[in-house]
C-alpha cells in the first residue's frame, strides 16, 4: 500500500514511519523545506516538500497514494489564529486536495483529546459527548476536524484522538518530567486530585493503522461516527504516574508537591514573556496552565476496541520501562 504521511520528522510521526516501512507499505513522507528528514531516508521513506498552507506541492505529493496519515500539528504557538492556521487551515488544505483526485484516499487525521475537552473523575470522554475544549490548541484541534469534515462526503475520513503521548523518540513531553524524577520530587498543579489517559506512541501508531484498515468513516448524520480515542484503558492519578516513573527510573516512592493553580498561571505568564524576549516558542504559558488546572484528561478506548479491534500492549508501567530504556540508549536518562 503506498502511504502519505505528514509529520514524519516528529515524535509521533517518525515512529510511524517505521512500523509501516516494517509493515512492507511505501511511504511518502509530506514534509517542509525546513524539516529534518535523515532518519526518513535511512528507513527508505521518499521525501516530497509540500507546503500545506499555500498548498504548493501538496497536489504532486498526493498521486496515487492509497491512505494519508495526517499526523502534522502544531503543539506550541503564541497565539490562537497560529495555531488555527498550524493545524485547522493546514488539514483544510490537505483535505480539498484529495477531494479534488479522482480516486481520493483514505485520510486518518491524528487529532488529540483536547479536542474533545477535559473531563471529569471517574467519567472518562467518550466519543458521542459533545466536544468543550479549554484552550487555544484544543480549539484549534477541534477545528482541525473540523475541516476535515468539511470534505468527508468526498474523502473516507477517520479521526483518532489520542491522549498524552510518550515512548521512545519523544524528546518534549517526558524529558522534563524526568528530571523532576531524578530529584525524586514532583510538582503537581493545584490542590485537588489529578487524573489522566496516557498512551505509548506504539499503540497509538497501531490505532492509527488500525484505523485507516477499519475504522468507520465520518457521516454527515451521525457527528461520533468515525471517531476514536486510543488510549490505555486505566486512568492514572498524578501519584500513580510518578509512581511507576520513579520505579522504571529505579528510584524510591517520590513525593508529590501540590502548587497551588495561581502558581501555574505565574509561571505560564513569565515563560511567555521569556519566550517573547528571545524569540522563541515556550511549551508552557497560560494556555497550557489553564489545561493543567482541570481535573482529569481521561478518555475511554472502548469504541476503538470494538470497532477497530484496538488493544495496547503498554499500559503505564511496561510502557515507561520501555520508554526509561531508550532514553537510556540516547543518553537522556
Amino acid at each position: 500500500m503506498k502511504v502519505l504521511l505528514t509529520g514524519g520528522s516528529g515524535f509521533v510521526g517518525g515512529q510511524l514511519a517505521s512500523l509501516l516501512v516494517a509493515r512492507g507499505h511505501e511511504v511518502v513522507a509530506l514534509v517542509r523545506r525546513s524539516s529534518k528528514v535523515d532518519a526518513l531516508k535511512q528507513l527508505g521513506v521518499r521525501i516530497t516538500v509540500a507546503d500545506l498552507h499555500t498548498g504548493d506541492g501538496v497536489n504532486e505529493a498526493v498521486q496515487g497514494v492509497e491512505v494519508v496519515q495526517h499526523v502534522a500539528g502544531l503543539t506550541k504557538a503564541r497565539s490562537e489564529e497560529d495555531y488555527l492556521r498550524g493545524n485547522a487551515e493546514a488539514t483544510r488544505m490537505l483535505a480539498s486536495v484529495l477531494a479534488r483526485q479522482k480516486r481520493p484516499p483514505r485520510l486518518i487525521v491524528c487529532s488529540s483529546l483536547a479536542a474533545a475537552g477535559p473531563a471529569r473523575i471517574g467519567k472518562p470522554r467518550t466519543e458521542t459527548e459533545r466536544e468543550a475544549p479549554v484552550s487555544m490548541y484544543g480549539r484549534s484541534k477541534l477545528a482541525a476536524e473540523q475541516a476535515a469534515r468539511e470534505f468527508a462526503d468526498r474523502v473516507p475520513t477517520v479521526i483518532v484522538r489520542p491522549p498524552f503521548v510518550y515512548g521512545p523518540g519523544d524528546l518534549t513531553n517526558l524529558p522534563p518530567l524526568i528530571a523532576m524524577g531524578k530529584t525524586g520530587v514532583y510538582l503537581k498543579a493545584g490542590m485537588g486530585p489529578k487524573h489522566f489517559s496516557f498512551v505509548h506512541v506504539d499503540d497509538l501508531n497501531q490505532a492509527l493503522l488500525a484505523a485507516a484498515e477499519r475504522g468507520k468513516t465520518l457521516v454527515r448524520d451521525d457527528p461520533s461516527q468515525g471517531v476514536y480515542f486510543a488510549s490505555d484503558p486505566n486512568p492514572y492519578s498524578w501519584e500513580d504516574f510518578c509512581i511507576s516513573l520513579s520505579r522504571a527510573l529505579g528510584r524510591g516512592k517520590p513525593k508529590v508537591i501540590s502548587v497551588p493553580e495561581f502558581v501555574g498561571w505565574a509561571t505560564g505568564a513569565g515563560a511567555e514573556l521569556g519566550s517573547r524576549l528571545l524569540g522563541t516558542v515556550s511549551i508552557m504559558n497560560r494556555d497550557k496552565a489553564k489545561e493543567m488546572a482541570q481535573e482529569a484528561w481521561t478518555c475511554s478506548p472502548a469504541r476503538a476496541a470494538e470497532e477497530i479491534g484496538f488493544k495496547p500492549e503498554y499500559l503505564l508501567d511496561p510502557g515507561l520501562d520501555n520508554t526509561v530504556a531508550w532514553y537510556r540508549t540516547q543518553g537522556l536518562a
